[in-house]
């Protein structure tokens, strides 16, 4: 892979912890989820994080399809429900479901478009055939 960008961030504390930006503009304490053994769901988690970013890069990557493409939808969105359980070795695992939403095309170029920025998203090249993800697809 030829490098574009790179960043850093720094935990320290884990689940129950602080995670900083390199540059500063990500400076915010994490705390387990309720499920998990912490006092509430008000607080950043790691999961809420990476579903922030997923669906971000995966909506960038449908509209970069949607560019390309050279045909005029309404404003996408992309919605991430990410869960995390236990496997049989003792560890835990993600998985992910993405609501896609591509308004003005038909449910089939949507769902077409969809598969299209699944194949060039990054989040979605790091995880295919380590964690399973859904495509929920529909045009409103």
């Amino acid at each position: 892979m030829k490098t574009i960008y790179s960043t850093n961030v720094r935990a320290i504390g884990g689940r129950n912890g602080h995670v900083k930006s390199k540059n500063g503009v990500l400076d915010i304490q994490v705390r387990f989820p309720k499920a998990f053994g912490g006092i509430n769901d008000d607080f950043i988690n790691p999961e809420m994080l990476f579903a922030a970013g997923y669906s971000a890069c995966f909506d960038g990557a449908l509209n970069l399809v949607i560019q390309n493409s050279k045909i005029t939808t309404g404003t996408t969105s992309v919605d991430a429900k990410v869960c995390i359980g236990q496997i049989e070795n003792g560890g835990y695992q993600l998985a992910v479901e993405l609501h896609i939403n591509i308004p003005n095309v038909s449910v089939e170029k949507a769902k077409s478009l969809a598969e299209e920025a699944h194949q060039i998203c990054p989040y979605s090249n790091a995880t295919r055939g380590n964690i399973e993800v859904v495509l929920k697809t529909t045009n409103r």
